[in-house]
């Protein structure tokens, strides 16, 4: 599930996580936008942060595993 770490110019330590199954970040005119791609309503902006109070937006999800990947073969 992507998920994103914001990390605030001015409040240290009072960082965000923001995560959601259908999460994109985009950087546009002075905002931090993150949008909910969903089906519904395409292109939704979930949560707007002018980037002048953002210091930097890290992606901190999990790889997921392949749901088909096979073991590794045992050497004997």
């Amino acid at each position: 599930m992507p998920a994103y770490l914001v990390v605030h110019a001015e409040r240290r330590g009072d960082d965000t996580v923001i995560e959601d199954p259908n999460l994109t970040v985009e950087f546009v005119d002075g905002w931090v936008l993150f949008k909910d791609r969903d089906l519904i309503k395409p292109d939704r902006v979930a949560l707007a942060i002018p980037a002048a109070q953002v210091l930097r937006v890290e992606r901190v999800d999990e790889e997921q595993a392949p749901v088909d990947q096979e073991p590794a073969p045992q050497k004997e």
